[in-house]
């Protein structure tokens, strides 16, 4: 839900001088989302994306001999095979860090200030990263 110190709503620093992340509803539920396509694959990630509809998608690392997609890769797709033109925002549940190729994905789909929030397998946010800053915080 939007606000008059945060118009956008997506997740923000609670104020300049913590390190606490306050999510949205939506941006939690994504967080569900690619927790729960990363446990059914017990893949290495999961992520899920929410397009500019508010449709939302969910993968995880797909590693075959013939086929190797991120699970932002993944989301990404099944967003633009179903019309989606953009994501507003981004969710990756990992053990690491965003790639460079999922960044640039972002970059490309997504807009300057679409939220890519990392969690872990907990769903526990470790960092929000939007546009080139880097926001980190632990969500209580």
């Amino acid at each position: 839900m939007s606000s008059p110190e945060n118009p956008s709503g997506h997740a923000r620093p609670v104020t300049d001088e913590t390190v606490e992340v306050e999510l949205t509803d939506e941006d939690r539920k994504l967080v569900t989302l690619a927790r729960g396509a990363r446990a059914r694959m017990g893949a290495s990630e999961g992520a899920a994306v929410r397009d500019e509809t508010g449709r939302t998608y969910s993968g995880a690392t797909v590693s075959l001999n013939a086929l190797s997609l991120s699970a932002i890769g993944l989301a990404v797709a099944q967003a633009v095979a179903a019309g989606g033109h953009h994501v507003d925002a981004v969710a990756l549940v990992t053990g690491g860090e965003l790639s460079e190729d999922d960044r640039n994905l972002i970059s490309e789909f997504g807009h300057e200030t679409t939220p890519i929030i990392l969690a872990d397998s907990r769903g526990t946010v470790s960092a929000v990263l939007e546009g080139d800053a880097r926001i980190r915080g632990q969500q209580h």
